[in-house]
């Protein structure tokens, strides 16, 4: 048994010695509901339906994030609530923690306020995009990126990373009309 996310970078005849090869799918906020709310039993963490639905709803689609997510939020009930994890609760950790709606945090942010703010909507190469955030251009690649291009933020073209209008649209900024031009707040 084997798994992995970059399957391309497993050879042919590795590869073929499996008898199997599954995708695996993210899962639907109601499943990750289902696996935050038996995670609270497990913890002993006091967490209503709402507050359940908005971590899950922020998680990517993926239970480990759902997970941390939950124990970061657990802890600022515990320290700043009455214990209870409740749909304010949990929008006030998120945001404390920089978990925006979509679930992109401050570095997802940062590479969108970067193509969107200082490239102003033009291509980027990905050695500079990973310079302007601070971070190595395999953890752009690896860590940020997939997630962006699944929201419909980011696209990568033959010239280099873009934002896409719905990435300008998060940011509250109107997309330049012709890259380059710098984009106009709302």
């Amino acid at each position: 048994m084997g798994a992995t996310t970059r399957t391309g970078l497993i050879t042919g005849p590795l590869r073929d010695r499996f008898g199997f090869v599954a995708r695996l799918d993210y899962y639907d906020v109601d499943e990750l509901t289902t696996i935050l709310s038996r995670a609270a039993q497990i913890l002993g963490v006091e967490l209503d339906p709402e507050g359940a639905s908005e971590i899950a709803s922020r998680s990517r689609g993926t239970p480990r994030i759902a997970h941390r997510l939950l124990k970061r939020v657990r802890d600022y009930a515990e320290v700043r609530a009455d214990g209870t994890v409740t749909l304010d609760t949990a929008r006030d950790a998120l945001a404390l923690f920089e978990v925006d709606e979509l679930g992109l945090d401050k570095v997802d942010r940062a590479v969108l306020n970067a193509l969107c703010r200082n490239f102003a909507g033009r291509a980027v190469g990905l050695g500079t995009l990973a310079v302007a955030v601070g971070e190595a251009p395999e953890t752009v690649e690896d860590v940020y990126e997939p997630f962006l291009l699944q929201c419909g933020l980011l696209e990568r073209t033959p010239r280099g990373r873009m934002a896409t209008p719905a990435a300008f649209v998060h940011l509250g900024l109107h997309a330049p009309a012709a890259p380059g031009e710098a984009p106009n707040l709302f």
